[in-house]
């Protein structure tokens, strides 16, 4: 079992957060922008864990070399199934560098875009007390799902 899978299913938020390097760039499946640096990834993933039930892991895909590495998932956004894929790819020292995720139906991915949303407040404000991401409000995030 790959270090992230089991530090997510564990809950394990410090570990999560070792797991990631300091210019990791998360990309949303409900955001337009990325998301540059370990401070906002380490809050969002947060975040998707207080907006996420029932969560699993039901498959990993990985590369011979070990940099490239896909977990695939199911999980509720209130009574909505989604499955989705977190796609990591890692750095020379092991740390996760680019983290990308995709999400299907358009249905769930709609809830998690507003549930997110709800949680936009609070993640900005763990990973930067409040201040903007990349030129615009952290919490925007609705919007930005939609261009």
């Amino acid at each position: 079992m790959h270090p992230f899978r089991s530090a997510v299913e564990n809950r394990d938020h410090a570990a999560i957060e070792a797991l990631l390097a300091e210019d990791v760039v998360f990309t949303s499946p409900v955001a337009f922008r990325p998301y540059p640096g370990k401070p906002i990834t380490a809050a969002i993933l947060r975040g998707v864990m207080r907006v996420f039930t029932d969560f699993r892991y039901v498959r990993e895909i990985g590369s011979d070399d070990g940099r490239d590495h896909a977990l695939v998932f199911t999980a509720k956004v209130g009574d909505m199934e989604i499955n989705g894929c977190d796609f990591l790819r890692f750095d020379e020292e092991g740390k996760i560098d680019d983290f990308m995720v995709m999400v299907r139906p358009l249905s769930a991915a709609q809830a998690l875009s507003a549930a997110m949303g709800a949680q936009f407040d609070r993640i900005k404000a763990e990973a930067f007390g409040g201040a903007a991401v990349g030129g615009a409000v952290a919490g925007d995030v609705s919007a930005e799902g939609e261009r």
